[in-house]
């Protein structure tokens, strides 16, 4: 079974997954955010494409560990989620993952244009290799 990682942005949530041993994450796609329907409709698919034992959601916080207005919304993304979803739903710590995925994207010699159709499911797939090295802790 795999985990699914999710990048959740008002335009467009990038979605990593694992592989099935849970060593390794790996970008998979964007979804565009609106019509909130279609990103659900497209996400069940790739639930039913993969037996998916966790989702996983980036919790973003401020640099001293608050919640400001964006948790704010994932919150309320999540409990969308949920009420959607039968797959058991976590949050994870999503500090500086875009920045993160944005400088590996430039540091790989990847254009602009190009950085931004990949930087959302690259930061989910960061988000996703941060929560799998904490489970071999």
């Amino acid at each position: 079974m795999r985990i699914l990682a999710i990048d959740y942005g008002s335009k467009r949530i990038g979605i990593a997954v694992s592989d099935e041993l849970k060593i390794i994450a790996q970008p998979l796609e964007y979804i565009p955010a609106e019509p909130f329907e279609g990103f659900l409709k497209r996400l069940k698919e790739l639930l039913q494409q993969s037996e998916m034992e966790l989702i996983l959601v980036g919790m973003p916080r401020n640099m001293d560990g608050t919640y400001g207005p964006a948790a704010l919304k994932t919150r309320d993304f999540v409990e969308a989620l949920k009420s959607a979803f039968s797959v058991p739903i976590k949050t994870w710590d999503e500090r500086l993952t875009t920045a993160q995925a944005n400088r590996l994207l430039i540091a790989g010699g990847v254009r602009r244009e190009k950085r931004k159709e990949k930087v959302d499911k690259t930061a989910a797939a960061i988000l996703l290799q941060s929560y799998l090295d904490s489970l071999s802790m």
